[in-house]
């Protein structure tokens, strides 16, 4: 009988992909049934699917999920004039006046030129699309030849579980995949809500390619592969991989909480029987690290022999619904905690890397569990922004708690429109061809392959060193401070960043920040730029010696400033996509002798420019990590080296026969798509960090959620004095709030709540019982308060000047910024009339369809639980 296994079949080129005629003008708006493709070197009985960016279905499938896809707007491609004015906006403030005279003339003679005509050719390329800047998009990703680890994955560290008796590594671990499991089954049954903000519908196609997917190498770039029917997970354990199946072909559960504990108790059990530097040696994760040209041609070695073990185990681990990594470690700090789950830990004992950087897979979706239960997610970025990874993340949060409150009330919620039925209750016969019980993939070690995972270790380690993250778990006020002031939160923020890098180095450099765009079909982002002639005359009034009134009032301005461009990005109204679809579209035309347009092909499939100066490479305008991303307009997960779609000169001068536009060769390009301060606010309760590396050698990469009464910041860089950049920004928060309490408490007195102006307005009581007892004042508490501690609430703090309340002060408006923050302003209001009470303990911060496939990998025997 011939063995069968899940693996991938040779995608269609974006070549052919855009080759193709589509029939009707009209938009398809549905998620892609992904077609079959045979691979030659594998059995033509395996089922595998690939997708790719520009043809779909249009027939949707009738579910709550995907409703509203027909009735999104297509993503607007801004009057040309106006992009180049927000482009030479934008740029103002960061060149010099000879500088900005040069680029007004490129832009005007670009405007004069070729301009006019490359505009149109892109509205008549986006006709047939779903959206003008998609496969550009998808391009600048996937023509990313550096390695994903620290340039492309953001992560996410979840909030610890609020049971500490569950905050052990098997039981959360199984939590978290029971919870996840449940998600995967809402989203392909359709049963999960849409995104809206403010009742306006978001897309949901990035939710269809979550799941199953993976980042795979070739020699010409790289592609997403999917497989759409996985059922089962890859479990990763001292660098190991073991596998079971989950789903039946229903994507009904057909494991219990208890059996998924049981079965990750066993393979933990298992991986520690083989000494982890005997384990680290096999450890083939650390090729996802490599160069992905590198990875490419080492997966030629993995695959090179029809039906080999090293194949099947390949696809299995490709096929996966996503990945678990089970670190032995136990993170001390939030920074110690970010690194593990963007990077891994770099360890060496005896010469041979036992830290938990051998311990993944960087090219699928990774849940990472340390030993003592802190928990994170690390996502392959191309194909999905941070928003959507946050839904995920925020509903597995909250159903880990939900479930585990109806084991004590089975009435208490759910966030699922129906569940899996118990599969303790079900017919064994009814889950199908599965495999429950875990089973360890057992590479064969060639020793081309020894060698391989040698090298790419101590590059992966080299890289790991050449970082470092800080963290600021700020809790001295939030969201509701900020806007009880009248600012909006994510420009109050945005500014601290500027405040705090000139106050260091007296200048100001430019800064990206995502505005999500998924209020439109197959929206992704927008790059917001932070810099302003507003900020920049903020921050030097600021470290100036002015009177706080006068520091005050150019936060204000400052981030109405930025609020008005958050909100001209979050409708596709920026300057950046634009430019950078422009540009690809006038490469694919040079490269095609102009036939490209029409014809809809491009020579290599990969149009999208790559900056070969950059470190990272990123695609112009667009920062490598978008993540970030929220409903109220922001998305963000900088990565590479300039950002996005990097640009130019290099790229420029291979062309110059064909007569780059003055536009894309002038040093404005290359200025603004090389950013310093690549920042992203993405969060809400469910998260305790979120954050990126670095996206150029000489930048920052600043992940930040803002809380109610917390902001939360996680910084990298490449060793650029990190801690200090971290305590210049704290200083500032503490120095901005103290300015601002001085000038409100010039006009206004404490706010009381509405219960108590009743109260005060009250006639007297003849009730004698309510008589009783001495009356006790908000100020007495205060200065109880005072005397037991010796502070001042805020509300009599803000009442009082300081020596050195000269320092400094900023501006928000509206809160239209971060995700999950839609309706933030009046929560915060609210808020305001809450008690003064402060003493209450806070929250911990802390397979596809098997017809009769082999048994891969050796299976182990269950453990007694």
């Amino acid at each position: 009988m011939p063995t069968q296994v899940r693996v991938f079949a040779s995608p269609r080129s974006i070549d052919e992909t855009l080759a193709v005629t589509t029939e009707s003008p009209k938009t398809p708006r549905s998620i892609p049934e992904y077609p079959l493709v045979p691979k030659p070197t594998i059995s033509p009985t395996i089922k595998a699917r690939q997708y790719t960016m520009s043809s779909y279905e249009s027939t949707p499938k009738g579910g709550v999920t995907f409703a509203s896809q027909d009735k999104l707007p297509k993503l607007p491609i801004p009057d040309l004039d106006q992009t180049c004015r927000r482009y030479l906006t934008a740029l103002k403030p960061l060149q010099s006046n000879r500088e900005h005279a040069d680029t007004r003339l490129a832009v005007q003679e670009f405007l004069n030129g070729e301009g006019q005509e490359l505009n149109e050719k892109l509205k008549k390329y986006a006709e047939a699309r779903t959206s003008y800047i998609e496969q550009f998009w998808y391009d600048s990703y996937l023509n990313f030849d550096n390695p994903v680890v620290l340039n492309l994955n953001p992560f996410f560290l979840l909030e610890d579980d609020p049971t500490p008796a569950r905050n052990n590594q098997v039981t959360r671990a199984a939590s978290l995949v029971v919870s996840a499991l449940e998600f995967v089954r809402a989203v392909r049954k359709e049963e999960l809500p849409p995104d809206t903000v403010k009742g306006v519908p978001l897309d949901m196609y990035q939710y269809s390619r979550l799941f199953g997917t993976a980042r795979v190498p070739t020699d010409s770039g790289c592609q997403i592969e999917q497989d759409p029917e996985s059922k089962h997970i890859i479990v990763m354990c001292h660098g190991q991989f073991y596998w079971f199946d989950v789903l039946d072909d229903n994507s009904d559960l057909i494991m219990s909480e208890k059996d998924i504990a049981i079965n990750l108790q066993t393979i933990v059990d298992d991986a520690t029987q083989t000494p982890i530097q005997d384990a680290a040696k096999g450890a083939l994760g650390v090729l996802s690290t490599e160069n992905r040209k590198v990875w490419s041609g080492l997966r030629d070695v993995l695959t090179r022999e029809h039906g080999s073990n090293n194949a099947d185990c390949l696809g299995i681990v490709d096929t996966a619904l996503f990945v678990v990594c089970l670190d032995y470690t136990e993170p001390a700090t939030a920074a110690a905690l970010c690194q593990n789950m963007l990077c891994g830990t770099s360890e060496i004992e005896k010469g041979v890397q036992i830290g938990t950087c051998t311990n993944r897979w960087y090219d699928k979706l990774q849940i990472i569990v340390c030993k003592n239960g802190s928990a994170g997610i690390n996502f392959e970025h191309t194909g999905v922004d941070g928003h959507t990874v946050l839904r995920f993340a925020s509903d597995v949060y909250t159903d880990t708690i939900l479930r585990f409150a109806r084991t004590i009330n089975g009435g208490a919620p759910t966030l699922w429109a129906s569940t899996s039925p118990d599969p303790s209750k079900r017919d064994p016969e009814s889950f199908g061809d599965v495999n429950t019980t875990p089973h360890k993939l057992e590479w064969d070690m060639i020793p081309e392959l020894s060698i391989a995972v040698r090298f790419a270790e101590t590059r992966l380690a080299d890289l790991i060193e050449q970082n470092e993250f800080q963290c600021l778990d700020f809790s001295s006020y939030g969201k509701n401070f900020i806007t009880s002031m009248g600012f909006s939160p994510d420009a109050f923020v945005q500014m601290a960043f500027q405040a705090a890098y000139y106050g260091l180095y007296g200048r100001v450099e430019c800064t990206y920040e995502p505005a999500m765009t998924k209020m439109y079909l197959h929206g992704r982002t927008e790059a917001i730029r932070s810099v302003t002639e507003e900020s920049v005359n903020f921050v030097q009034t600021f470290w100036a010696d002015n009177p706080v009134d006068q520091k005050i009032e150019a936060l204000r301005k400052a981030c109405q400033r930025h609020v008005t461009t958050t909100r001209d990005c979050a409708k596709a109204q920026g300057c950046d996509r634009h430019l950078y679809a422009l540009f690809c579209l006038w490469q694919r035309m040079m490269d095609d002798d102009r036939s490209a347009v029409s014809s809809g092909m491009s020579t290599n499939g990969y149009s999208s420019p790559v900056d070969t100066s950059s470190e990272r490479g990123s695609p112009v305008g667009s920062p490598s990590k978008d993540y970030v991303f929220g409903p109220d307009g922001v998305d963000g997960e900088p990565r590479i080296t300039r950002e996005r779609g990097d640009s130019t000169n290099s790229r420029g001068s291979q062309n110059n026969q064909h007569h780059l536009p003055l536009i894309f060769a002038d040093s404005g390009w290359d200025k603004l798509n090389t950013t310093i301060l690549s920042t992203s606010n993405c969060g809400n309760p469910s998260l305790r960090h979120f954050g990126f590396g670095p996206v150029s050698g000489d930048g920052f990469g600043i992940g930040y959620i803002i809380k109610d009464d917390g902001i939360s910041i996680c910084v990298s860089s490449r060793h650029r004095q990190t801690k200090r950049f971290v305590d210049t920004l704290e200083s500032y928060l503490l120095e901005i709030r103290r300015i601002l309490r001085i000038a409100a408490g010039r006009n206004m007195a404490p706010k009381q709540t509405r219960a108590r102006e009743i109260d005060a307005n009250r006639p007297k009581v003849a009730n004698r019982i309510k008589l009783r007892g001495r009356l006790i004042t908000g100020n007495e508490v205060i200065r109880s308060q005072k005397s037991i501690n010796g502070s001042m609430s805020p509300t009599e703090e803000s009442m009082t000047m300081s020596d050195d309340d000269e320092l400094g002060g900023y501006t928000n408006s509206l809160a239209v910024d971060g995700f999950f923050d839609a309706g933030m302003l009046l929560q915060a209001l609210k808020a305001r009339g809450e008690n003064l009470d402060n003493g209450e303990t806070k929250p911990s911060e802390r397979a596809a369809v098997h017809a009769k496939r082999r048994d891969v990998g050796k299976k182990l025997r269950l453990i007694d639980y």
